[in-house]
């Protein structure tokens, strides 16, 4: 079970009701979610990992893991968004990571840090060989992503055996759409920290983004096949909870 303190944070797993609804509180403020909380069915089936302000204790950054096999891949999260037969015949462990938030006042980068070092924690305790997920840009216009989609299209696509198909009915198709070459340093400014991250551990994307105007954001599957984490960048993640 993961329990740590690491400098000015502490991370823990939800205990019960209260705690998931405190993750909720949380989400529903940085997805600007009416009626102060943000539920739904995934909640009562996934682990929830919270991250502490050691100072005060305050909630600052919250995720859930959703462990799955193979023919369970219809159960995620991003089932309903992507087309994921193709992961049926994965033989592997594999988890779905998702609602991943940050307090909107925290700009401290170590939280991201201790964030990923807790989903290590899980990942090796669970022996997980896949991560997965939903990574959002904030609002549902792409003219300002265009080199970070760009860039995913020149060098991050997910292969082939596990591009996921499309399924939701509003989508930007941008591997088929994009001609241009990305300007780098535009792409990575607009690149979200998360997905940022899971591209530096060797991540990959699916070739559309999905309009997702109830939440507005656009989100991509993002895929991370954990022996295709650098060793270097593993033995720092394991540092953090080590």
């Amino acid at each position: 079970m993961i329990s740590l303190n690491k400098g000015r944070y502490r991370v823990a797993i939800a205990q019960g009701a209260a705690d998931v609804r405190a993750a909720q509180t949380l989400r529903a403020t940085c997805f600007a979610v009416e009626g102060g909380q943000d539920a739904d069915d995934f909640d009562d089936i996934c682990t929830h990992i919270l991250i502490y302000r050691s100072l005060d204790d305050c909630l600052v950054s919250c995720f859930r893991m959703l462990p799955l096999t193979g023919a369970e891949i219809s159960r995620s999260y991003s089932a309903q968004y992507y087309e994921l037969s193709a992961f049926e015949a994965y033989n592997g462990r594999m988890v779905e990571m998702g609602r991943f938030c940050v307090h909107p006042d925290v700009t401290d980068p170590d939280v991201l840090r201790v964030a990923w070092g807790a989903m290590t924690a899980y990942v090796d305790e669970h022996k997980v060989e896949l991560l997965f997920g939903c990574s959002s840009f904030s609002g549902t216009e792409t003219a300002q992503y265009l080199d970070a989609f760009a860039m995913l299209k020149a060098r991050h696509l997910a292969p082939k055996r596990w591009l996921p198909r499309v399924k939701a009915p509003h989508v930007f198709k941008y591997a088929a759409r994009l001609r241009r070459k990305p300007d780098v340093k535009k792409a990575m400014l607009r690149m979200p920290p998360l997905l940022r991250t899971y591209l530096m551990m060797g991540g990959w994307v699916s070739d559309h983004a999905v309009v997702d105007a109830q939440m507005n954001t656009l989100h991509v599957f993002t895929g991370l096949e954990i022996d295709a984490i650098p060793p270097a960048r593993k033995q720092l993640l394991r540092a953090v909870v080590g």
